[in-house]
C-alpha cells in the first residue's frame, strides 16, 4: 500500500475512534437535531461537563463538529451531517444481526420439533 492510501485509511481510522464510544454516540445523534451548549449536552448525556467536555474535543480533533464560544458558553454542531447515512448503515447492520439471530432461533425450534 502506497503512503497516499495508508494515510486515507489512518484518517479514517481515527474519525471511527473518536465515534467508538456510547456518549460520544449520543452527543453526534442529539447534535444532529440542531445545535446545543455544553450545558444542554452535558444534561443530554448524564455525565459531568468536564467528561462530556472531554469528548466533544475528542469529536470536534477528529473533525465531526465544530463549536463557538458566546459570551461564557460554548455551542456545538454537526460538521459533517453525512455521518448519520453511517449510523443508518449501522442500524442496518444491527436490523440484520437480529434478524439472523430470529433465523437461527426458528431453525433451532423446527429442528427441534422433529426430533422430538
Amino acid at each position: 500500500m502506497d503512503a497516499k492510501t495508508q494515510a486515507r485509511y489512518e484518517a479514517r481510522a481515527r474519525i471511527l475512534k473518536a465515534l467508538a464510544h456510547p456518549s460520544r454516540l449520543c452527543l453526534v445523534d442529539r447534535l444532529s437535531k440542531g445545535e446545543c451548549s455544553v450545558a444542554q449536552l452535558t444534561e443530554e448525556v448524564g455525565a459531568d461537563m468536564s467528561t462530556v467536555s472531554k469528548h466533544l474535543s475528542l469529536l470536534r480533533s477528529a473533525g465531526l463538529v465544530f463549536d463557538e464560544k458566546r459570551g461564557n458558553q460554548v455551542f456545538y454542531r454537526l460538521a459533517a451531517p453525512c455521518v448519520l447515512d453511517f449510523f443508518s448503515c449501522l442500524e442496518s447492520v444491527l436490523h440484520s444481526q437480529v434478524q439472523t439471530q430470529i433465523d437461527l432461533v426458528g431453525d433451532m425450534k423446527r429442528a427441534k420439533l422433529k426430533i422430538g
